[in-house]
């Protein structure tokens, strides 16, 4: 039988605060080793409860350059891994493109 992990209040309220900061449940989920349902909720219940006020409107400037950054790299790497795989497909030379 599997033992239910418990979580503190200190470490729920970290997991959202990061949610928030990085932007993506799925993200922090992965890297605290849990599920990203487990975020949600906690995110919804303290929503609710009014304990967590939306941290979008209390960033800071340069975390608002950061995320802003964070999310032009990730734009320019997808880019860059697509072209990849393209340059990959037109030079197979397997003459299914040649006439191109």
């Amino acid at each position: 039988m599997k033992k239910r992990r418990v979580f503190d209040e200190a470490f729920k309220r970290m997991a959202i605060e990061l949610s928030y900061a990085k932007g993506s449940v799925q993200e922090v989920a992965r890297e605290l080793g849990i599920d990203s349902s487990r975020i949600t909720k906690w995110r919804q219940s303290h929503k609710s409860l009014g304990q967590v006020a939306t941290a979008a409107t209390e960033l800071s400037e340069e975390q608002k350059l950061i995320k802003r950054l964070q999310k032009e790299l990730k734009d320019a790497q997808l880019e860059r891994d697509i072209l990849k795989k393209a340059v990959g497909i037109f030079s197979r030379g397997d003459g299914k493109y040649s006439d191109l």
